[in-house]
């Protein structure tokens, strides 16, 4: 081997293992990957940035800007208020979601589909008095089966069709190129979690339920002002400021009457409720500060802190939100957003402690107390998504109709090859924005800036595995099994490794780093290319394995209580299924 390629394969190990590792976020350890391939003069200077303007980037941040559009016309809304009027038998309930979902992220960003069906799965469970688990899990995994069907169903897809083209000179895969193999594994992937899957998937009762998350009484405490207090006449914000820990008054009650999140401004007199949140240590020490007196706490419930203008919400922490890991006291809730925190739960158990110090991942189920009317607004702020509370927007018929005509548009033109996928969805976007569709701050909070940067970040080291050899080195070691096993085998073994690398890393990740590999065992072996990047765009999308493979299993995670080894339970054999299926018509409809 070369210095290059030692330096490469290096580079990239390193890099996989700290994916996998994941206590730094993946777009981070990619640019870092590339300014120091850059370093080692593996990346010339001037080339360093150049996967920005690559047109899978392009590509995808204009579907990821198309589906917000998309979403704010009602279209997946419609879809979600005809679910919930079809009845209440749960296998019912469970089709209509897992293809409604599975549809949607054909065509739009597969997290955003999932999002939106989300709270109307969780508020069919909780009306049938099911557990979410059965809901959740077959609908993240009928998100990833929808999006290997077309171009612009997922990134891999993406990356994929731009790499035929660079790679061999040739023409990029079409929009409905992959839908005679997508759609199949698609079919018989639903088709196997509606009859035999959802059995599977353990049935988390003991998942977070809204009773659960209200378990107040460890950390929330009703004190009493006294007659002749020193408090009498002073504001909650001074009460709030009488101690040196974290103390914040959630609700008062005031000649009989409830003021929950009350004003900062708000007088206290004697004998009114307050009802604060505080670890045990800091009451004890407002207790000793002041002469407020401990009330019955037995009594609270959700009650004594809302109302009709104040709300209790749940919510759970998208993928792209700037909250995550950061916690509640660093980002001034209550100040800033006029939030309370009331608790947090992962993986499906809430977490005994004050939750303003709780460093917030992906998935986080918050408890919320704030304004009704600001809620939603605020919520989207965070990058959080309300459940089961959530109200359905329909939109204008009208409107609906435009959307979709400017959709299908974009889809025509980039299928018929009139004009590039890249160009065609930027154009899109750009009228949805003109026909306001979509405001230019949600086009930038579309935008999944963390895939943007790792894909911008990972194609220059991609390239340099191609450009060092070091592609060619890896297949030729695999050419030595390749040799000796039947075509179909090659088939399957491409598709499976890049099935398990798609586990452990993003999935684009997993295909930049698979796809250059594919082309040079297609060289070695002397047969055409096209199924074997099939199989790393198949298997880059079956991320059935772990919470960590996907964003959308890692955003059911906690809403479903389920913990990391539930997921091989139903993707093991949905994974099999989908290799079973995949290899016998990629070598029908892309034959070698």
């Amino acid at each position: 081997m070369s210095i290059d390629q030692y330096m490469i394969f290096t580079l990239i190990f390193i890099m996989l293992l700290f994916f996998i590792w994941g206590k730094w976020r993946y777009d981070l350890i990619a640019l870092v990957t590339l300014l120091i391939a850059t370093f080692l003069g593996l990346v010339p200077f001037e080339k360093a940035f150049a996967g920005f303007g690559h047109p899978a980037v392009i590509t995808v941040a204009a579907v990821l800007v198309v589906s917000k559009g998309l979403m704010n016309a009602g279209i997946v809304d419609f879809i979600a208020k005809n679910i919930m009027k079809m009845g209440e038998h749960t296998m019912v309930q469970l089709t209509l979601l897992v293809l409604a979902v599975t549809v949607s992220s054909a065509f739009m960003n597969n997290i955003g589909a999932l999002a939106l069906m989300m709270p109307v799965a969780i508020k069919m469970a909780r009306r049938s008095n099911k557990s979410p688990s059965l809901f959740l899990m077959p609908l993240a995994f009928g998100s990833l089966l929808g999006g290997m069907m077309t171009l612009v169903g997922t990134p891999p897809n993406i990356i994929i069709s731009t790499f035929r083209a660079d790679a061999l000179d040739g023409e990029p895969f079409r929009m409905f190129d992959f839908a005679p193999v997508g759609a199949a594994v698609a079919f018989a992937g639903i088709v196997f979690i509606l009859l035999i899957g959802w059995r599977l998937i353990p049935e988390r009762k003991a998942g977070v339920s809204r009773e659960d998350l209200f378990e107040i009484n460890d950390y929330i405490s009703e004190l009493i002002i006294p007659e002749g207090s020193s408090l009498a006449g002073k504001t909650v914000g001074e009460l709030e400021a009488s101690i040196k820990g974290e103390l914040k008054v959630l609700g008062l009650v005031k000649n009989d009457k409830n003021y929950p999140a009350p004003s900062a401004f708000r007088i206290l007199s004697e004998g009114n409720s307050v009802i604060v949140e505080a670890a045990t240590d800091e009451i004890q020490e407002l207790l000793d500060a002041t002469d407020l007196v401990l009330a019955d706490s037995d009594k609270l419930s959700e009650k004594d802190i809302s109302s009709e203008d104040v709300s209790i919400v749940e919510a759970v922490i998208m993928n792209n939100s700037f909250i995550i890991g950061k916690t509640a006291k660093f980002l001034q809730l209550r100040t800033r957003y006029g939030i309370n925190l009331l608790g947090v739960a992962r993986e499906g158990v809430r977490i005994n402690e004050i939750p303003d110090n709780v460093r917030f991942q992906i998935g986080d189920i918050l408890l919320l107390q704030g304004d009704a009317n600001t809620m939603t607004e605020s919520l989207t702020s965070l990058g959080c998504l309300p459940l089961a509370e959530r109200g359905i927007s329909l939109g204008k018929p009208r409107r609906l109709l435009l959307s979709v005509a400017i959709f299908v548009t974009s889809l025509a033109l980039s299928a018929t090859g009139v004009l590039p996928v890249q160009v065609a969805f930027a154009s899109a976007a750009a009228v949805m924005v003109l026909t306001r569709f979509i405001t230019l701050k949600e086009v930038y909070d579309s935008i999944d800036w963390p895939i943007i940067i790792l894909l911008g970040a990972i194609i220059p080291v991609s390239q340099v595995l191609e450009t060092s050899g070091g592609a060619q080195l890896i297949a030729g070691k695999i050419l030595l099994v390749a040799d000796r096993v039947p075509p179909w085998g090659t088939v399957a073994m491409i598709l499976i490794t890049a099935m398990m690398l798609s586990d452990v890393v993003n999935n684009a990740a997993a295909v930049l780093i698979m796809a250059p590999i594919a082309i040079e065992i297609a060289l070695g072996l002397a047969i055409s290319p096209d199924p074997l990047l099939m199989s790393v765009a198949i298997g880059a999308s079956c991320s059935f394995l772990t919470p960590i493979g996907h964003q959308s299993n890692t955003l059911v995670m906690g809403p479903g209580g389920y913990r990391f080894g539930d997921y091989w339970k139903l993707g093991l054999p949905l994974e099999i299924i989908v290799v079973a299926v995949a290899v016998p018509l990629i070598l029908i409809v892309w034959p070698l």
